[in-house]
């Protein structure tokens, strides 16, 4: 099967680069298609040995970005640094954010709450609803790079993942090419959701075994651009134009 990253890049619509913008948290990328301006989001992620031991540079061409056309900066998906994969991702979630689907205006939390009542839940990845989701689920293991409070380390991830009834991967699984070994773990019948701004808008996803995808799409680009450099948190730039949506798998029963 083709890697996730390799079909999420086949066929990408071309269009016009209009902006880059990486802030504390989050990156945005905006660009023009088929005369529609679109943004994309995905998590800043960064490798912090990188800038203060002297190694290489996070963006390798930092300051000429712009010269590249949207699906060629989409490529840096690819790329092991993980800004670079950051800016990628965005750039992939902006082109791909114009086609339309039949979104349900649903988010995360109350999908996970509707299937995972009373059953086996793993989440990789720390969400603000942990807390309430933990009332909900019968067991709730939630799997972290930094583990806090209840959480287990990543490394738990081959231990839990079989176990669970639902299975929900936070989308910075694919910044960071964690996504497919993880994708791996599952038990056949486990429903599988992939969840987070970063989570790119597409069905693709669905050919690697995700059942639900639940993302963000921004509306109020502007907005959002000026959140984004101004070091705003998704609760924060949620507020200024951003809808959290749901996309079923067109065989899955339904949310």
């Amino acid at each position: 099967m083709t890697g996730i990253i390799d079909d999420l890049l086949t066929g990408l619509p071309s269009g016009n680069l209009l902006d880059i913008r990486i802030g504390a948290f989050w990156t945005a990328v905006v660009v023009e298609t088929g005369g529609q301006r679109s943004c994309g989001l995905a998590a800043t992620l960064r490798g912090f040995a990188e800038h203060h031991y002297g190694g290489g540079p996070a963006v390798a061409d930092a300051g000429r970005l712009l010269d590249r056309t949207p699906t060629e900066l989409a490529q840096l998906a690819r790329s092991t640094s993980l800004m670079e994969a950051s800016i990628g991702f965005a750039a992939i979630n902006a082109l791909l954010s114009p086609q339309p689907q039949p979104w349900v205006d649903l988010n995360a939390e109350e999908v996970i709450a509707r299937h995972g009542a009373g059953k086996k839940v793993a989440l990789v990845g720390h969400f603000p609803f942990v807390p309430r989701l933990r009332e909900i689920a019968g067991t709730l293991w939630v799997l972290e790079l930094d583990p806090r409070e209840d959480d287990l380390p990543a490394t738990a991830a081959a231990e839990v993942i079989p176990q669970a009834d639902i299975v929900a991967i936070t989308g910075t699984t694919l910044l960071n090419h964690t996504f497919d070994s993880l994708m791996a773990l599952r038990k056949p019948d486990a429903l599988t959701l992939v969840l987070g701004p970063s989570t790119p808008p597409s069905p693709r996803l669905f050919n690697h075994g995700v059942h639900l995808i639940s993302t963000a799409l921004v509306e109020d680009i502007d907005s959002v651009l000026r959140a984004v450099c101004q070091g705003a948190n998704f609760r924060q730039i949620r507020r200024q134009g951003v809808r959290l949506v749901t996309l079923p798998h067109p065989d899955h029963p339904g949310l």
